[in-house]
């Protein structure tokens, strides 16, 4: 795979999962903005590196393997931003905390637990990203009708002489 294209994944996936763990702060959309990175944040990202020509035909497994990149990175950025802001907010106002948060703010094996239920976490955001990015890249190749591999095989190699 292409290491720099895997940086612009990393890269376009941690702003996309600081932003929404900063908008998941607002208590009526946090719902909303948690799917959004659970369940379709693959399939924006990829959609907006093809809009923006940084990603050329992608296959159906390229699709698969990206959205779990974009989806296991997006959540550890997610967390790195929404935990330490919403137990600041907890400690001042202790009836905000939301979710699970609030069972960790004491001690040092708390923060333990929370840091390996953010990584499991990170993992189902990355397995069901990455059907997103699969479907993503199945629905772009039945659009276009121009697959990967039959695109690599039509070259035409000819010496004129």
């Amino acid at each position: 795979m292409n290491i720099l294209l895997l940086k612009q994944l990393a890269i376009i996936s941690a702003f996309a999962g600081v932003i929404l763990g900063l908008v998941t702060i607002i208590p009526y959309v946090s719902f909303i903005s948690f799917m959004v990175l659970m369940l379709f944040l693959a399939a924006f990202v990829i959609a907006y590196m093809k809009q923006n020509d940084l990603i050329g035909i992608i296959s159906i497994r390229e699709g698969c393997v990206f959205g779990a990149i974009i989806g296991f990175v997006s959540f550890i950025a997610f967390s790195v931003a929404y935990t330490p802001i919403s137990m600041l907010i907890g400690w001042i106002f202790p009836n905000y905390t939301q979710g699970f948060l609030r069972f960790f703010l004491n001690s040092f094996g708390s923060f333990i637990v929370m840091v390996l239920l953010m990584i499991l976490m990170a993992g189902i955001s990355a397995l069901m990203n990455g059907f997103a990015g699969l479907v993503t890249a199945w629905v772009y190749e039945v659009v276009t009708g121009i697959n990967k591999e039959s695109a690599q095989n039509n070259s035409i190699d000819f010496e004129i002489k």
